[in-house]
This record gives structure tokens, C-alpha cells and sequence, in this order.
């Protein structure tokens, strides 16, 4: 089973408000962060892989120190003094920690963390898809860039948009890791209810059939292999 490693982005704000602080020097402030998961094209996009994100504050904050979220972008806004490093825990197939340090240097600043899941399920890896591609995609559409050759023979070229369909497949063939993986985003994000696709978890493989595809994404796929020049 794959290993899928995830991008998560923190984004905290902070500024000092008018209310009296608890220590003289250390002016009271308003906090917030927010979680986010970065795509495979550097996007922002929202963290709605995780079931719910838990915050385990400083003890000072009594009843307050565990806080629990289970919407994105799973904010948190509180109120304190004092910086302090706290544990993060995003749970989806199962429970990961991350450290973060609160502080007060800028108004907002961002923090980044790789998150690992461990040979996760075939529900959970469709999950994983929306934010990104899974490892062994790329392979299986190598192999199976055309499920049915048979008919491709008779279909030398798609006339409505006057695609040869057997050029297409055999540039994507050609692809680069990276841009196969961003081929197979677009699949996914622009197939149609009557396209052929199939994620075989267990071969690592990701299977499409060219001629099911909507024309217009048949033409994004013919534009982008162009441009890569491997037509």
C-alpha cells in the first residue's frame, strides 16, 4: 500500500487589543490559526481531509486548554498575554501531532508541516485525492494512459475536435513524473458521469479510458501535452 504525504499549512494572526493585561510589559492579545492543506500545485486549499483538528493549549488556559474543531478551516480564536509552544492533533484515518510555536514577532505568519499516511485505506486514498495525487497514479496511467486499445485502431482520430487519440495517448506516455501527476488532477477534476476511470489501490494503478472523456477535457489534455512537447 502507498505512503501519501500531505502539505499542512498553519496561519496565525495576532494583534494586541484594549484590554488589561494580567502582566505589566505584556500588552494582551487576540490570537486565531487556521489549517489548510497545500496542493500538489502549491494551491491553498481547504484542510477537508481531516474528520476534526484538537488544540492542547498551555494549562493556564483551565477548561480552555483542549479545543476541538471539526470544520474547516478549523479556527481557533483566543486570548492571551504569553507565547508558548503548543500540540496540534489533526485526525482523519487516525490521530497526527504537530508542534507549533505561538508568537508574537509578526501580525500573521505562516507555518508549514508534512503529514504521512501510513498505507491508508481505498476510502481514505479517494479522500487523499482531492488534494492531490496519490504515488503509483502516475505509473498506471503509463501503462493504461487508453483502456481499449482495440477500438483506438478504429478510431484513428476524434472528428469533433479532430484529436488523434492514439498521438494523445502515446504523448502522455511520454510525460514527466510531475506533469503526469497534474495530468491525472485533471482527470479528476474534469471528467464527466460517463467517463471510464478506475484507481486500482492495490496495483498502484490509475486506469482511463481516453474515449469517455468530455470533449473539452480531451482538448485541455492535448493542449497540455503539446505544450510539455511531447507531441
Amino acid at each position: 500500500m502507498p505512503e501519501v504525504k500531505r502539505t499542512v499549512r498553519l496561519v496565525t494572526e495576532q494583534h494586541i487589543i484594549d484590554k488589561p493585561s494580567e502582566v505589566e510589559g505584556f500588552p494582551q492579545r487576540s490570537w486565531s490559526i487556521e489549517v489548510y492543506v497545500v496542493n500538489d500545485k502549491g494551491e491553498q486549499i481547504p484542510a477537508t481531509l481531516f474528520d476534526k483538528v484538537t488544540y492542547h493549549l498551555h494549562p493556564s488556559f483551565g477548561s480552555r486548554a483542549v479545543q476541538t474543531f471539526k470544520n474547516p478551516p478549523f479556527r481557533i480564536q483566543e486570548e492571551g498575554w504569553g507565547e508558548f509552544d503548543m500540540q496540534i492533533e489533526l485526525t482523519a484515518d487516525k490521530s497526527h501531532f504537530v508542534n507549533h510555536d505561538l508568537n508574537f514577532l509578526q501580525e500573521r505568519y505562516e507555518s508549514k508541516h508534512i503529514i504521512t499516511f501510513k498505507n491508508p485505506k481505498p476510502a481514505f486514498l479517494n479522500i487523499l485525492r482531492e488534494s492531490g495525487s496519490v504515488p503509483g497514479d502516475e505509473n498506471g496511467l503509463k501503462k493504461r494512459s487508453a483502456v481499449g486499445e482495440e477500438s483506438a485502431n478504429k478510431k484513428k482520430k476524434r472528428n469533433d475536435k479532430n484529436v488523434d487519440m492514439d498521438k494523445l495517448a502515446e504523448g502522455l506516455q511520454k510525460l514527466g513524473e510531475d506533469d503526469l501527476l497534474q495530468v491525472v488532477q485533471m482527470v479528476h477534476d474534469n471528467k464527466s458521469a460517463d467517463s471510464y476511470t478506475k484507481n486500482d489501490v492495490d496495483m498502484g494503478e490509475f486506469h482511463v479510458d481516453l474515449y469517455t472523456l468530455p470533449d473539452t477535457l480531451i482538448k485541455m489534455l492535448w493542449d497540455f501535452t503539446s505544450e510539455r512537447g511531447a507531441m
